[in-house]
């Protein structure tokens, strides 16, 4: 005896790779399908639907396959309303909650659709009644005694990425892989045409960096992109700022002349001295309020009101009186520049590229910079649609791309 349930899939679903991925799905977990509706879309513009019904042996394998359906866009075709369960204690889920996906989520309440905001993956969705229901995502320490969290598959809808047809616009090579290892012209250009798109809609841009782009020389022309509007946000770590700040006092980052690439004579101490001058002024403003310090990003984010975070971690030196020690304290604050990004930049991180991505919605356009593939395969790997990855030297990108921004 088998049991079966009825799945819709609907949108740009064999561009996608949508419909393929359903059906590997079902096959790859032991169960079966029938298509029982197929419109397809004879317009680049239009969209296709499909009705399919999944069958198994059991109702736990049957529950297995429309879970890992549910969560690459199938979603049930007799929609209830969620099960809301309350949270037992803080920072407790109840038992079979709902961990989301990073893409774009509604849930079913009173008969109604809402959109769930503030989308990330791994996270529990809390739901507050009223005349106007709210949904929104919970990270785990966030979850208080008494929340009501959705449970269940029940109720959920999940909407993946759409890749159409038209790939046009400046945002139509972003449709996720890996370019080159060459550095490639043509997709600094567009991801240069797609920051000035973001710009003309007065969306926000953010930018996160590693110390290997001060190391690389690409210091000077990330600066002049803050000071011209290009960059309004900076995640960055306490390394990041040590080195752009020794920059400017020493002219070495790390001891090393990024210029000359000579190693200064008892140039390993800088990076502490730096350390020492930024705690004897107080903290970054007030260094460069006192003219410690005139140059650089941090320089530029300052004098600019360019909001930065400064994630620390347990190999920092000093740290800096403006790095943020506390790992969900810095981790709050990464997650609400990332929510009000509309483009992010990863420039050479590994750490600080995935703990942004990871707060991302899928929709979020991202491009990811390094010298290393596989920084750039695990950013692509964790469910962006709209992303793309260059692997290159980080001090080719960022000129170029100031070039194309600023000089053309």
């Amino acid at each position: 005896m088998t049991v079966s349930r009825v799945v819709e899939l609907e949108g740009h679903i064999i561009d996608s790779g949508m419909m393929q991925a359903a059906f590997g799905i079902v096959m790859d977990m032991g169960g079966n399908f029938d298509v029982e509706e197929f419109d397809v879309g004879t317009h680049k513009d239009q969209t296709s639907y499909a009705r399919m019904r999944v069958f198994a042996d059991t109702d736990e394998q049957l529950q297995s396959i429309v879970h890992e359906l549910h969560q690459n866009g199938a979603n049930p075709a007799d929609p209830i309303d969620v099960e809301l369960t309350p949270a037992p204690a803080d920072q407790v889920v109840p038992h079979g909650f709902y961990s989301t996906t990073n893409h774009p989520t509604q849930i079913r309440y009173d008969d109604e659709w809402v959109d769930v905001a503030n989308i990330e993956m791994d996270c529990a969705v809390v739901v507050e009644d009223g005349d106007d229901p709210r949904a929104y995502t919970k990270v785990l320490n966030a979850i208080e005694e008494g929340d009501m969290v959705v449970t269940g598959e029940a109720g959920i809808r999940v909407k993946p990425p759409e890749r159409p047809r038209d790939s046009g616009g400046a945002f139509g090579f972003m449709q996720g892989g890996v370019s080159s290892e060459r550095p490639s012209e043509t997709t600094i250009r567009q991801v240069a045409d797609a920051i000035e798109e973001v710009k003309q809609q007065d969306g926000n841009v953010l930018v996160v960096a590693g110390p290997a782009l001060i190391h690389s020389g690409a210091r000077e022309d990330l600066a002049r992109l803050v000071r011209e509007g290009y960059v309004d946000g900076l995640s960055a770590g306490n390394g990041f700022a040590v080195h752009d700040l020794e920059r400017d006092l020493y002219g070495t980052s790390l001891g090393v002349n990024t210029e000359t690439l000579d190693h200064a004579r008892k140039g390993h101490k800088h990076h502490i001295y730096t350390i020492s001058e930024i705690i004897r002024a107080g903290s970054i403003p007030e260094a460069i309020d006192e003219g410690l310090i005139d140059s650089g990003v941090m320089y530029e984010c300052v004098t600019n009101d360019v909001p930065y975070v400064l994630a620390g971690s347990i190999r920092d030196d000093g740290p800096l009186p403006d790095t943020i020690t506390d790992a969900v304290e810095a981790q709050n604050a990464i997650r609400e520049q990332a929510h009000e990004a509309d483009m992010v930049l990863m420039l050479s991180t590994l750490l600080h590229s995935v703990a942004v991505g990871n707060c991302l919605p899928s929709t979020t356009r991202t491009v990811c910079v390094d010298i290393n593939p596989a920084t750039v395969t695990q950013l692509l790997d964790r469910g962006s649609a709209q992303a793309v990855g260059m692997v290159t030297d980080i001090g080719t990108f960022v000129p170029s791309l100031a070039e194309k921004l600023l000089d053309e």
